[in-house]
């Protein structure tokens, strides 16, 4: 059964609404994608939602949509030395590769592949 509507209702999964009762009632309510977070949860969990979603579609004869949130780079800094510093809109701040703990004035980002990006589109006035 295809639904005639120019528009797409995207229902996002997680712990509360992944059993196949809570997908089910949930496409015949109007969802037409369901979203799968894939920084939440594990890799069994995130394919027996896809699963059951497959499932739902070939009882209903419906098709449904997955769209696949995949997570995006995570980068954390260094540590300071009084543990945490508040930083001060308008004051500088570097971020910079010297391995120490950080200051109000800056912190180690161990991150060599971004000051690399960065050295590659610096203009010197």
């Amino acid at each position: 059964m295809r639904r005639q509507r120019n528009i797409k209702i995207v229902a996002t999964l997680g712990p509360s609404s992944s059993d196949y009762e809570t997908i089910k009632a949930l496409h015949l309510a109007g969802a037409d994608v369901f979203r799968l977070n894939m920084s939440h949860g594990s890799h069994d969990e995130i394919a027996k939602r896809h699963q059951i979603i497959r499932q739902i579609e070939n009882e209903l004869d419906s098709p449904i949509a997955i769209l696949a949130d995949l997570q995006g780079p995570k980068l954390r800094v260094g540590e300071f030395a009084s543990g945490v510093e508040e930083l001060i809109v308008g004051e500088k701040f570097r971020l910079d590769l010297l391995d120490e703990k950080g200051s109000k004035n800056r912190v180690h980002l161990p991150h060599p592949e971004i000051f690399q990006a960065l050295m590659k589109v610096l203009i010197y006035l």
